[in-house]
C-alpha cells in the first residue's frame, strides 16, 4: 500500500448529450464509433441507422436502441488469474459501465462485420436483431455467460 494513502477512482465524466436526442448513451455510441477522428461521419451513420430503426419499428427508435443495448449487456464476465503457476478464468460481475461499453463495442462489432451494404444499414439491422434479442451481438453475450458458468467452479479465487 503506498505511504500516501489510496487514491480515490476517478472516473472520466460522462461527454455532453448529443443535440438531436439529448442523450448521454446516443454520445457514447458516437464516440465508440468514430473513424479516423470524425466524429461528424459517426453521428450521420447512427442518426441514418436510428431513422431505419424508426422506420422499420414503427417506435421511438431512442427507445429501441436503449433496449438493444440493454439486451446485448452482459452481467458476467470472465477474467484470468494466475493462482499458484496456473492460469484460471475466474467470473467476476461486471459494472454497469463496463456492461454498456462492451455491449457497445458488440454491437459495432457484428455491424462490421456485415459486408456490401452502408454502415448505417448494417448498424440499423444488428441494432434490429439485438432489440429482438437475436445475431451475433446477443450470441457474444451467450458465450460470455456460457464461459463464466462453465468457469463457476474457480469463483473462490475472486479477491
Amino acid at each position: 500500500m503506498p505511504r500516501k494513502g489510496l487514491r480515490p477512482r476517478d472516473r472520466r465524466e460522462a461527454p455532453a448529450p448529443d443535440y438531436k436526442y439529448n442523450s448521454v448513451l446516443v454520445s457514447r455510441f458516437v464516440n465508440r464509433m468514430n473513424f479516423d477522428g470524425k466524429k461528424t461521419v459517426g453521428e450521420r451513420i447512427l442518426y441514418e441507422a436510428m431513422d431505419i430503426l424508426a422506420e422499420k419499428t414503427k417506435e421511438n427508435s431512442l427507445d429501441v436502441l436503449t433496449k438493444a443495448i440493454n439486451n446485448v449487456r452482459p452481467l458476467v464476465e470472465v477474467k484470468a488469474r494466475r493462482v499458484g503457476g496456473a492460469n484460471y478464468q475466474i467470473p467476476i460481475e461486471v459494472k454497469e459501465t463496463r456492461s454498456t461499453t462492451l455491449a457497445m463495442r458488440w454491437i459495432l462489432a457484428a455491424a462490421r462485420a456485415r459486408k456490401g451494404r452502408p454502415m448505417a444499414e448494417q448498424l440499423a439491422e444488428e441494432l434490429l436483431l439485438a432489440y429482438k434479442k437475436e445475431g451475433s451481438a446477443i450470441k457474444k453475450r451467450e458465450d460470455t455467460h456460457r464461459m463464466a458458468e462453465a468457469n463457476r467452479a474457480f469463483a473462490h479465487f475472486r479477491f
